[in-house]
């Protein structure tokens, strides 16, 4: 079953202010640790409904807490094909959340991050409201248009993730976009800006990752 609910993923990446995301966290209606992810959410002094994973990066004392209270644990083991975010992931798309918050999964490896962007590209979230974010910035996939909530000066960067992205017509950046092409190869989309509170991006063919990255 479908809800209009949010859950937040803790993933095991870099996370160097873990207040600044505590809004997302206590708007959110499923906490879950992605394995080490869970260091982000105690850091919060929290303890997530679920931790998924094949437990690698959490120590026994704290597997021992989350049975002690109740939490559910849903282990892997260690030889498998997908990373504890990809399994994490599709298991609350399972339970029916279509907004979905992934906290720590920018930063720390440059293998798993990129890993982390790639997996957006995945058909099976087309539809699914999915975001990468941290202390500094939010990204997200576009297939067709997309808004980005803001204030002025917020960086906005476009970045394709398909060969080329066609039909890409901006509204309240810094420097439009009107019926261009991004190339995959090219730095185009880069370091836009918002000169208002909501932006808009419309695309036409392709995927392009957003990064918004907030401005202090």
């Amino acid at each position: 079953m479908k809800t209009n609910k949010t859950a937040v993923i803790f993933v095991n990446g870099e996370l160097n202010n873990a207040e600044k995301i505590r809004p997302w966290v206590e708007s959110a209606d499923l906490l879950v640790a992605a394995d080490g992810g869970l260091r982000h959410a105690l850091a919060l002094n929290i303890l997530p409904h679920l931790l998924v994973g094949d437990l690698d990066s959490v120590s026994p004392t704290e597997v021992s807490r989350f049975k002690e209270a109740g939490r559910e644990i849903i282990q892997f083991p260690p030889e498998k094909n997908e990373t504890d975010l990809e399994l994490a992931l599709f298991h609350v798309i399972q339970l029916g959340y279509q907004k979905i918050i992934l906290i720590g999964a920018l930063g720390g490896r440059s293998d798993q991050m990129l890993a982390n962007l790639l997996l957006l590209s995945d058909p099976k979230l087309a539809g699914l409201d999915i975001r990468l974010v941290d202390d500094k910035e939010e990204v997200f996939i576009i297939r067709k248009k997309a808004q980005v909530t803001g204030k002025p000066g917020d960086r906005v960067s476009l970045l394709p993730l398909s060969e080329t992205v066609q039909g890409v017509t901006t509204t309240a950046l810094q420097y439009p976009l009107i019926n261009e092409t991004l190339y995959r190869h090219k730095t185009r989309g880069v370091s836009n800006a918002m000169n208002s509170e909501i932006a808009t991006i419309q695309i036409q063919e392709g995927l392009v990752l957003c990064f918004h990255s907030l401005n202090e």
